[in-house]
């Protein structure tokens, strides 16, 4: 009877360590390459094929059970508990062949999984009738799956970081091994040599756990050109800010968000055209945009009583409020007394939301996945107009204009689809290259005299750096090579811009 529950509780162990296996897979695929829904789409299925694999195979192990499983706990820990780190480091050293290894682990892990649990079944016979053999081993392969699936998203990924959940579950990995090697002691033919493999994997992945903050930064160092001086795992993102010299840099998820040499043109493009000419405007909402920057340039207005900046991560508005050189970047915006920061999927605060703004600013990253497309859609920008003053208007931050063309001009259709009249316009930020913004509002208007009008009211108080009442006409007026192009309308149903933004950006990296 011991035995027995033993073994049942190694179900658990192993089910979930197979999972959490899958995830940091999919986790990991996300981060670095983009598009979360076919990564853990692809990942799922072919762990779930290997899965299949393995079962199969497990037919061809009839000698000394035990010992197998006790190898192949051993060899799914080691392999399982590298994993992320092992493909992190394939990332930044040897980018080209990350997808060929990223499978081959997945699958790898998957058919080692997969010769688990009829191995433990076989062993279990003695023991147990058929029908109650099966139906408490699934029980206890389930439970393990959910138990990680909780934890995983709410505890391990945001906590302790992808690197070393993987480490933590491989060690659990080997000691089921362990307990195994002590529970049949007397039934080992090799049980010498299997506690050394055991204890020597063991030894391998608290090395590994214990040095898992060096082994990250050594990938990270790679993937940054300059020194990482903060660098976080959250729940909805990776964070690494870099610096050489005096420039700051923004990462999120591996990709550039800002430069301080540079972020002040974007930032002036996305806020001044449209809030200079609401000389009424006295409530802003801003969505995302955490980092303060846009809210920078909005406090510049005196007329401005109160700023709403809704933005996701609470580990990103808690850096930019309290680091030292960030909030001497963003003038410590996000401390201000007319500033006050909501940490809330901005769709849903929409939604429960019953305040309206004369101006508002939407500064999601890119739409490269479909959590984010959903921010692009013509669904979110209706609720957008719900939120919107009689006279108010919208900026959207739309991607580039001259690199993913297609994608910008979607963004332009959509809005017009949700009702709106739109002014598209440009801006060149080095650090970025032309990039793309929408003034929309529900009435028509003529951008170059419009905007060029109420700028030059507005320089005194502003202050800008960048945009001048005579220049700013010419970002609206488009070349030929960023001319507009059919698209179609990005809805929740198709996230049909998801699509063109990954066509067109594959193309330019590489």
């Amino acid at each position: 009877m011991p035995m027995r529950h033993a073994l049942l509780f190694s179900v658990f162990v192993i089910a979930s360590c197979g999972l959490a296996y899958e995830l940091i897979a999919g986790a990991l695929a996300s981060y670095l390459l983009g598009d979360s829904v076919t990564q853990f789409s692809t990942v799922i299925g072919t762990y779930l094929f290997a899965m299949g694999v393995g079962s199969w195979l497990s037919k061809f192990i009839t000698r000394d059970l035990v010992g197998r499983f006790i190898q192949i706990e051993l060899m799914v820990g080691l392999l399982g508990g590298f994993s992320a780190i092992g493909l992190f480091l394939v990332f930044t050293w040897l980018a080209a062949p990350f997808k060929l290894v990223l499978y081959l682990l997945v699958f790898g892990v998957g058919v080692l999984v997969g010769l688990e649990i009829p191995l433990v079944m076989r062993i279990l016979k003695r023991e147990l009738a058929f029908k109650d053999l099966v139906s408490q081993v699934l029980t206890f392969d389930y439970l393990g799956a959910l138990a990680v699936s909780i934890l995983f998203p709410l505890v391990l990924a945001p906590q302790i970081g992808m690197v070393r959940t993987g480490l933590l579950f491989g060690i659990l990995n080997v000691a089921v091994a362990l307990w195994a090697l002590h529970l049949f002691r007397e039934q080992l033919p090799a049980r010498r040599p299997l506690a050394v493999q055991s204890w020597t994997v063991f030894g391998a992945l608290l090395a590994g756990f214990a040095g898992a903050g060096e082994l990250t930064t050594l990938a990270e160092t790679h993937l940054y050109a300059d020194d990482i001086i903060h660098a976080e795992t959250t729940p909805y993102q990776r964070i690494v800010v870099t610096r050489w010299r005096d420039d700051l840099r923004l990462f999120l998820n591996n990709n550039l968000q800002f430069s301080s040499h540079d972020e002040y043109r974007y930032h002036e493009a996305l806020v001044h055209p449209g809030l200079a000419t609401l000389p009424r405007a006295r409530r802003v909402l801003v969505l995302g945009g955490g980092d303060g920057l846009a809210v920078r340039e909005i406090l510049k207005y005196p007329n401005i009583e109160a700023v709403t900046l809704v933005d996701l991560d609470p580990a990103m508005t808690a850096l930019f409020a309290t680091a030292p050189p960030l909030v001497a970047l963003n003038a410590g915006a996000l401390k201000a007394e007319r500033v006050t920061v909501v940490n809330a999927d901005a769709l849903q605060w929409l939604e429960g939301s019953h305040e309206y703004f004369d101006f508002i600013v939407v500064d999601f990253p890119d739409p490269a996945n479909f959590a984010l497309g959903k921010l692009y859609t013509s669904a979110f920008y209706r609720l957008l107009e719900k939120r919107l003053a009689a006279h108010g208007l919208i900026v959207v931050q739309s991607t580039s204009p001259l690199y993913a063309r297609q994608s910008f001009w979607c963004v332009v259709t959509t809005l017009e689809a949700a009702g709106f009249r739109t002014a598209p316009y440009h801006a060149l930020v080095p650090s970025f290259g032309e990039w793309g913004f929408i003034l929309a509002g529900r009435q028509d208007f003529a951008p170059d005299l419009f905007v060029a009008q109420g700028l030059r009211s507005a320089v005194d108080p502003v202050k800008t750096r960048f945009l001048t009442a005579e220049t700013l006409p010419l970002l609206f007026h488009f070349p030929a090579d960023m001319a507009r192009v059919p698209a179609e309308v990005n809805q929740l149903n198709n996230q049909v811009l998801v699509r063109y933004f990954e066509q067109e950006w594959r193309k330019v990296v590489r």
